[in-house]
């Protein structure tokens, strides 16, 4: 959710921030807007797509070397033009700005005291106008952009130019990710290292607190008191190429499709080394060592994988495991237990509230955190003692598909790796989960080549309002997986249970218009669900099967199956995972969504 793209150089700028947003996309946003100092300011601003803020900037013939652009997921007032970023104040000060600033409206008032006119009703042009009445005593803009942030309250990423400083760009962050792209003699701002790609390799990440000063000569970096602090570089290994939709017809699909490579570059370093605690960081063996219970926090997507995990930790690892969800466990009061290892699960390593989780965790007393994630200089990894990286490459599509399948596969590492330096692994057992890691990607391969029988489901979901989705153990949070990710990409209500919690509520609202999709692995639950898929069927409902080749499921009216390829065993969640994921890909395609950017919803959510 909401882009920051900005730029100095000494050639027109406009083409890098447009570029820059474009890459943004993906993270989703309703308005779009930049500024550009060219001996005065050029403000343009837009409702919908980057392609019109284009359009209109080509129209207007806005140019210049220095700009800072933004797309806008809107919090404080409505998506339209007066609410849309950059926010201007006197003196030409432009401001852009992602987070929320928690006193703004005490703020509001007293600049409001001081005579100055509010046309928006965003939080973000308190900061435009703050800046201003402190740059007004004495035309320092870094020292008005520090003196500002020191009376703001909350979580932001903020960029500011000003007409009077035509080589100069200051930026700031606490709580919402910012970076610095180095080019040659040229420098350029982003919220999230896709957007400059096209421009540079080579980053530099801010951190909590860190004000930046960049001019065409270069960049100084300080804390909010003006004390200077150095941040390393680091080469980006993204590449301009993996965000193109190449044949695709939507993003979710190339990424959904990409799942078997992406399996298999995470799993490459296992395959490797081996179940070993050097995967997750130097000092992993002694912690692994000294823990004696698990919690998982996360969101979304991620929580699911966090479900499946608690089932695998309990069973292989034989070690206490909860999954919480990040944004309650930050509120909740929790009993810290110093031996336990706080695992974070997040495909950006940016989500919000998962970052106050762990950091909640933190001063609670936990030691131990490690960070599952697929950007290796997100702020999760950085604020995590160990890492793991999944390697599943740039996700564009809001619904999160190879990101899912990556974290199981890394969590069933970790649950190994767990297992082994606690004594409870039998070396036929680490062989024979080895081997499952080493089938895998060509598995979900095979899972790949049922696509069109997913299609042929899909024109019967797309004409439903409601679907119900139904597991047993492991599978259950596979269930929950396949229900958001109909309901978030194609706008059907899908709810997700226990298949055994069926009797307590949900047989209420089996009816022929009701599809019921089960997750059927031939496992030792089998049995059990097989009574449950009855009292389905007793009631006049639609049953559509997922099962294994020796699940002895036979397709009749009502009752649809699709034969999954060989029963995986305990990886099993990661294949099932798959068809629902192409279940949902399909409706929305029928139904004529915005699959890659469903409403209301964007990529990475960096607010609470």
């Amino acid at each position: 959710m909401c882009g920051i793209v900005g730029a100095v150089a000494r050639r027109n700028v406009v083409p890098i921030l447009i570029e820059g947003l474009k890459r943004l996309e993906y993270r989703g946003y309703d308005s779009a807007g930049l500024a550009i100092v060219n001996g005065g300011m050029q403000r343009v601003r837009s409702i919908g797509r980057v392609a019109q803020l284009e359009a209109q900037a080509e129209a207007e013939q806005v140019s210049g070397e220095l700009g800072i652009a933004h797309t806008r997921w809107a919090t404080h007032g409505a998506p339209n033009i007066r609410n849309a970023h950059p926010h201007l104040s006197r003196d030409g000060i432009a401001v852009v700005h992602n987070g929320i600033i928690e006193n703004y409206e005490t703020l509001r008032r007293q600049l409001q005291q001081q005579c100055y006119v509010f046309e928006s009703e965003t939080d973000t042009e308190v900061i435009a106008h703050l800046v201003h009445s402190c740059y007004a005593s004495h035309h320092d803009l870094a020292r008005a952009l520090r003196e500002a942030l020191a009376q703001l309250q909350g979580a932001y990423a903020i960029a500011v130019v000003c007409v009077h400083e035509p080589h100069r760009l200051l930026a700031a962050r606490l709580g919402s990710p910012l970076l610095i792209g180095l080019g040659e003699g040229e420098y350029y701002l982003a919220s999230d290292a896709a957007a400059l790609i096209a421009q540079t390799q080579r980053m530099l990440y801010l951190e909590e607190g860190d004000v930046v000063d960049i001019t065409l000569s270069g960049y100084t970096i300080t804390d909010v008191q003006g004390r200077p602090v150095s941040r390393a570089t680091h080469i980006s290994h993204l590449s301009a190429g993996s965000a193109e939709l190449g044949l695709y017809a939507h993003y979710m699909q190339k990424e959904i499709a990409e799942q078997p490579r992406a399996i298999a570059n995470t799993v490459e370093n296992v395959l490797g080394l081996g179940f070993v605690p050097q995967l997750f960081g130097d000092a992993a063996h002694a912690v692994f060592s000294e823990l004696d219970s698990i919690t998982i926090l996360a969101c979304g997507t991620s929580y699911h994988a966090a479900m499946v995990a608690r089932y695998w930790m309990e069973q292989i690892a034989r070690v206490p495991c909860t999954a919480e969800v990040a944004s309650e466990y930050r509120y909740r009061d929790s009993v810290p237990n110093p031996r336990t290892l706080i695992v974070t699960i997040s495909q950006s390593g940016e989500t919000a509230d998962t970052q106050a989780a762990l950091k909640h965790a933190q001063a609670q007393g936990h030691r131990h955190s490690l960070a599952i994630c697929n950007v290796p200089e997100s702020a999760l990894v950085r604020q995590s003692t160990l890492s793991f990286l999944t390697r599943a490459g740039m996700e564009i599509g809001v619904a999160s598909t190879k990101a899912f399948t990556t974290q199981l596969v890394a969590l069933f590492a970790l649950t190994v790796t767990l297992a082994r330096v606690r004594g409870v692994l039998a070396p036929e057992a680490e062989a024979e989960y080895m081997d499952a890691l080493r089938r895998l990607p060509n598995k979900v391969q095979h899972v790949l080549n049922l696509e069109p029988q997913l299609m042929l489901w899909a024109d019967r979901f797309a004409k439903k309002q409601h679907a119900l989705f139904l597991g047993r153990g492991v599978h259950y949070p596979i269930a929950l997986e396949g229900s958001l990710k109909l309901k978030e990409i194609s706008y059907i209500h899908a709810e997700a249970y226990p298949a055994g919690e069926l009797k307590h509520g949900p047989l209420a609202l089996v009816d022929a218009e009701m599809p019921v999709v089960a997750v059927a692995p031939n496992d030792a639950l089998l049995g059990k669900l097989k009574s449950n898929l009855q009292e389905v069927k007793a009631r006049g409902g639609e049953l559509y099967v997922l099962a294994d080749n020796d699940s002895h499921f036979s397709s009749a009216e009502g009752f649809h199956v699709i034969r999954m390829p060989d029963h995986e065993g305990i990886l099993s969640p990661v294949m099932h995972v798959v068809p629902l994921q192409l279940l949902a890909y399909h409706t929305a395609c029928r139904r004529g969504t915005d699959v890659d950017k469903p409403r209301n919803l964007a990529k990475s959510v960096t607010v609470e």
